[in-house]
Parts: C-alpha cells; structure tokens; sequence
C-alpha cells in the first residue's frame, strides 16, 4: 500500500476525545491507527483499529508494527488514553494508584516510545498528549491529586522530549484541557462541572480536536502546553 500519506496512531479512541481525534484526522487526509480497550473495526480503509489495554507494552507493539506494516510510517502519535479518580489523598486505594499509573503513566511511555523510534528513522514526526489543567490549577471543590501527579509528569515529559528532539525533526506538544462534555460525564454533574470553569460551561470535543490540529500545523510550536480550558488555568 502506498506510504504517500500521513499516518497518526491515537490511543483512547473510541468514544468521546478519541473518536473525535480519529474522524478529525482523517477529514484531513491522515490515514489513522486507533487503539483502546473496545475498539472495534470500520468500514474505512484508511482506519485500523487495534483492541488492547495501552498500559500493555505488547499493545504498544501492535499499534506500531500495524502502523508500519499498513501504512509504512508514524507520523503523528496522540497519546489521549486516560483515566480519572477523584477522590481525597487519602482515601486513594492501591488499585487506584495502580490503574492511574497503568494508564496514564506506562501508556503514554511504552507507546511514546515505539512511535518515536520510527519517527527518528524519518527524521519527522508530531507527538501530542492529552493532559488536563488541573495540573497547574488545583481546586478545592475536586480532590486531583492522582491527575497532578500522573497528568503533571506527563507535561514535564513533554517539554524534556521536546528538547531532546528539538534537532532531529520530532516536535513534541501537550494539549491541557478542563473538562470537556463526554459520555464519561453523568448529566447530573454537568452543571457543577461546568462552573469549575471562569468562562462557566464546559468545553466540546471539537475545542479540543482544533487544537490538536492547531499544533500539528505549527512547525515552529515544540514544548508547548496548550491550554484549552475555560480560563481554569489562569485562575479562579
């Protein structure tokens, strides 16, 4: 098959930020690997979806060597796979700490990795991960410190990756958003959620694929921690 095109591999993607991620990428032409625990196949050529638990380095395997083998490159890696538990610090269990780290911590290095071998054997490539600005603007209405820990290290990462590759054609960005309106989100809450935000109502997938966008169209942007959030991260 021809390798003309771009490929992005987008881990989490089969609801809400993921599947948004996944059509946004293909409405511009990518040819797209998706990945989560449900993901089931499509119709569309172009997609490839590759069922596994992302904190498994053998699901960091396939993703990429699937990638390789149909379409004979990475282009771009989404690290969007995530979960969230608030609860008070103490109260955290170890199956907690456990799955977060699983999750958002060895997900994003194992897959990190693979995708960035290859894209050094390109000497391009677009890394972007999926954070949250609680990392940077604690609240006292939603115990987070799992998120600040795991989501927050995740930041950091990306501007040391983004250093480290800053010469060998390799951008690396972070997209930190606040609490965007998911099937992950009971109706109940949304109106508390919402004004967890100044601007006081959540935010849409589409924000948050825009700016993924927004980077990838950026050659001069590495490093960076966009903020998408309602204006959480300046403050409240």
């Amino acid at each position: 098959m021809s390798n003309e095109k771009k490929v992005a591999i987008i881990t989490g993607a089969s609801q809400g930020i993921g599947a948004g991620l996944v059509k946004a990428y293909r409405d511009r032409g990518y040819r797209v690997v998706a990945t989560s625990r449900s993901i089931k196949p499509t119709n569309d050529n172009d997609v490839v979806a590759v069922a596994g638990d992302i904190a498994d380095p053998q699901t960091a395997k396939a993703v990429v060597d699937t990638a390789i083998a149909r379409f004979g490159r990475v282009d771009t890696l989404v690290n969007n796979a995530g979960i969230f538990i608030s609860k008070p610090f103490t109260e955290y269990t170890e199956e907690d700490f456990n799955a977060k780290i699983a999750t958002n911590v060895a997900g994003f290095f194992h897959i990190t990795q693979r995708a960035a071998t290859e894209m050094l054997k390109q000497g391009s490539g677009h890394i972007v991960s999926i954070t949250t600005s609680l990392t940077d603007q604690a609240t006292a209405k939603v115990p987070t410190a799992l998120a600040n820990l795991t989501k927050g290290g995740i930041n950091s990462a990306t501007k040391a990756l983004a250093i480290e590759y800053a010469g060998k054609g390799v951008r690396v960005n972070a997209v930190s958003p606040g609490v965007i309106k998911t099937p992950m989100h009971a109706p109940e809450t949304l109106d508390f959620l919402a004004d967890l935000h100044p601007v006081k109502h959540l935010g849409e997938v589409k924000d948050i694929t825009d700016a993924v966008l927004f980077l990838e169209s950026a050659p001069f942007i590495t490093g960076e921690i966009l903020h998408v959030d309602g204006g959480q991260s300046a403050g409240h």
